[in-house]
């Protein structure tokens, strides 16, 4: 699902991200405090050397400096302890914009640090608060009334609590969106770990289907007839057993071949999905014992190597198939036939058994067990199709079709 091309997408910015461009503004608005109080610091010293009011300036300077330095230790929530320094911060540049009003702009900063820390409301009534004394110041300083300098800072004022608000409020946005997504992808993991536990229950059923229990009834057939011949005919009870042993042994061999999800034991002998479909016809006749031959025929050649996946897929479906005429269809010859054609591989497995009607039978699509189903979901998996082609007396046919190309991704099973 992952992929490491850089155009793929892209992970959306983490609560990591908010938090440095967080950073970088209170930092940027420190810089902005301590340049502009040392500014008008210096101002004033130049403009106004050896007054009385310097050492109370100089001395109230520091203290300010000090207190906005206190600030960030203590956090931006509205505790006691932050609104106490907030208020003693305030009324301390209250005191020095009385006594030099040039220091009247740093309140810029103060602007910042009321609408992070206070709620809303009262974050704007000190705003307005901060922004009379910056008028005040102002007026002060001028030779004469100047409209610009009562409109000016109530502009700044609201410029700046304007793009404040709306960053928090894109903050606050983003944050939500941020959980959403990963909500999502908690929540897309779970789904994928229960659709990945449902493929596996399913891959496990058919593969214990078409192997293990089929082994299973071969061997209690071949027992019963040993117990049945144990007495009057010893040597034919003795093949029965010999016969039994040799299921269980490749049953074992399938077990733990499937858990380890690896190919099946006549695919992994090597020879390919034709020599592995003559062993299952031979094996399948021998241990009929006379009541069941099965032959195998294999047309045309295909035109490029079947994906183990495919070969996988069909065998265990001529398994299963073979396993239904075996127990169900009394049949006393079967055939499979592997056809490759240029654009599918058709895999047929027909009995000359008593037959049925498929949709006279229970369960969904007319199919009742676990055989077919399984069928269907294996091909299903590979963007192929299974047909059953039967009627009471007449034998029955089933065929599964898979594309020659087919998607590398499996679909979901149905």
């Amino acid at each position: 699902m992952e992929h490491g091309h850089e155009d793929g997408p892209r992970p959306a910015p983490g609560p990591d991200a908010d938090d440095a461009g967080a950073r970088n503004l209170a930092l940027l608005m420190h810089a902005a405090f301590f340049l502009l109080l040392g500014a008008s610091l210096a101002r004033f010293l130049l403009r106004h050397p050896g007054e009385a009011r310097t050492p109370w300036l100089m001395g109230l300077s520091v203290a300010l400096a000090a207190l906005y330095v206190i600030g960030p230790v203590l956090g931006s929530r509205p505790t006691a302890r932050s609104l106490v320094w907030l208020g003693g911060l305030v009324a301390v540049w209250m005191v020095v914009v009385v006594l030099a009003p040039s220091f009247a702009w740093c309140a810029v900063p103060l602007f910042y640090t009321g609408l992070r820390i206070l709620p809303p409301r009262a974050a704007y009534a000190l705003v307005a608060l901060l922004t009379l004394f910056v008028v005040a110041a102002q007026l002060r300083l001028a030779h004469g009334f100047d409209p610009n300098l009562v409109l000016a800072p109530p502009a700044v004022a609201a410029v700046a609590t304007a793009v404040f608000v709306h960053m928090r409020r894109q903050a606050v946005r983003q944050g939500r969106l941020i959980d959403d997504l990963l909500r999502t992808r908690r929540e897309l993991a779970a789904t994928e770990r229960r659709e990945g536990t449902l493929a596996e229950r399913q891959r496990l059923s058919m593969e214990i289907h078409d192997t293990l229990a089929q082994g299973l009834s071969s061997q209690q057939m071949l027992l019963q007839a040993a117990d049945r011949t144990w007495d009057t005919d010893p040597a034919a009870a003795r093949r029965h057993i010999r016969t039994a042993e040799g299921i269980a042994e490749r049953n074992l061999a399938e077990a733990r071949r499937f858990v380890h999800d690896l190919a099946p034991a006549d695919l992994a002998e090597g020879g390919g999905l034709e020599a592995a479909l003559r062993a299952l016809a031979a094996r399948e006749t021998a241990q009929a014992q006379g009541r069941l031959t099965v032959r195998c025929h294999i047309e045309g050649a295909p035109h490029t190597v079947l994906p183990d996946r495919t070969q996988s897929a069909l065998l265990r479906i001529a398994q299963g198939a073979l396993a239904n005429v075996t127990e169900h269809a009394g049949a006393t010859e079967a055939a499979l036939t592997l056809t490759h054609l240029d654009d599918r591989t058709v895999l047929d497995i027909a009995d000359n058994g008593h037959g049925f009607t498929p949709t006279a039978t229970g369960g969904p699509g007319g199919v009742r067990g676990h055989g077919l189903p399984a069928m269907r979901a294996r091909l299903h998996q590979l963007g192929g199709t299974l047909t059953i082609e039967s009627a009471p007396g007449e034998g029955t046919v089933v065929t599964a079709t898979v594309p020659a190309l087919q998607d590398p991704t499996p679909q979901d099973s149905a």
